[in-house]
C-alpha cells in the first residue's frame, strides 16, 4: 500500500485525481487531500506519505516552496501541472515525475508504477538541481539527472555519444567509455535532453550528440559512425531532417 497525500488548491482538480486514483490504482490510499501548500506541509509532518501528489501552481506557497521547506525530501513526488515550459523542462532536467492537466489515466498509472519499483528516493541533488533550475529559468544547465537501479546520476550532457532504446530503458553511451542503464525509455531520455540543440533523434532506437559524429555513410536511411567508433542506423523517414542539419 502506497500511503499518498493530494496537494492542490483547486477542489476539482483533487476530486478528479481522488477518483482516478480509486478506479486506477487501487494501491494507493490517500490519507489527505490538501488545498494549499501550508495545509500540505501540515499535513506530510502529520502523515509520513510515502508519495505525494503535488501542485505547482498555487498561491501564498507554491509546490516548489513547499519542497524548499525540508532538507532532505523522504517521499517519492508526482508533480501535477498545466502546462508551463520552464516548470517541465526543470522537472525533465531533474529526472523527477510529473502528470499534465487534464490527469490521463494511463500516464497515471504508469508514474505510480515508477513509485512502486524504484529502489531510491530522489536523491537532494535532483530536487537542488529542480530549485536552481527554476528560479533561473534562462540558465543554461549543463547536467541531466538520470535515473539508474541504483540511484541516480548526474551526466553532463556533452559527455554524452549516443543514447540506444532497450523497451523501458535506455543505454547512455559516455566519452570514457562508460555505459550507464538509464531507467528512463528513450523518448523520456529525449525530451530531458531537449535543451541540448546538438542532439537528434535519428531512429526510433536511437538518439546521437551531433558534435560525436564521425561520419555519414550513404544509404537508403544510412548510417552515421560515432566517435567512439560505433554505428547508427538513420531511419529512413528521418534521414532528410538529419542531413539538412550537417
Amino acid at each position: 500500500m502506497i500511503k499518498a497525500i493530494l496537494i492542490d488548491d483547486e477542489v476539482h482538480c483533487l476530486d478528479t485525481l481522488s477518483m482516478l486514483l480509486s478506479d486506477y490504482c487501487p494501491e494507493v490510499k490517500v490519507m489527505e487531500r490538501c488545498i494549499s501548500g501550508k495545509q500540505g506541509l501540515i499535513s506530510i509532518r502529520n502523515h509520513n506519505p510515502s508519495l505525494v501528489f503535488l501542485d505547482i501552481e498555487m498561491p501564498t506557497m507554491n509546490g516548489f516552496e513547499l519542497l524548499e521547506q525540508f532538507t532532505s525530501i523522504p517521499f517519492s513526488i508526482i508533480f501535477t501541472t498545466s502546462y508551463d515550459q520552464y516548470a517541465i523542462k526543470a522537472i525533465r532536467f531533474s529526472a523527477l515525475d510529473y502528470l499534465l492537466k487534464p490527469i490521463d489515466p494511463k500516464e497515471l498509472t504508469a508514474a505510480v508504477h515508477k513509485v512502486e519499483i524504484q529502489k531510491h528516493l530522489p536523491s537532494a541533488e535532483q530536487f537542488q538541481m529542480l530549485i536552481d533550475q527554476i528560479q533561473q529559468p534562462k540558465k543554461n544547465f549543463s547536467k541531466i539527472a538520470v535515473p539508474t537501479s541504483e540511484g541516480f546520476e548526474l551526466i553532463p550532457a556533452d559527455q554524452l555519444i549516443r543514447c540506444e532504446a532497450d523497451d523501458n530503458y535506455t543505454y547512455l553511451f559516455l566519452k570514457n567509455k562508460t555505459k550507464i542503464i538509464a531507467c528512463r525509455t528513450l523518448k523520456e531520455v529525449e525530451e530531458q535532453l531537449d535543451g541540448f540543440p546538438s542532439f537528434i533523434r535519428v531512429h526510433h532506437s536511437y538518439l546521437v550528440n551531433l558534435n560525436e559524429v564521425s561520419k555519414y555513410i550513404r544509404g537508403e536511411g544510412g548510417y552515421l559512425v560515432m566517435s567512439d567508433g560505433s554505428t547508427v542506423n538513420v531511419s529512413r523517414s528521418r534521414k532528410e531532417a538529419l542531413l539538412k542539419l550537417f
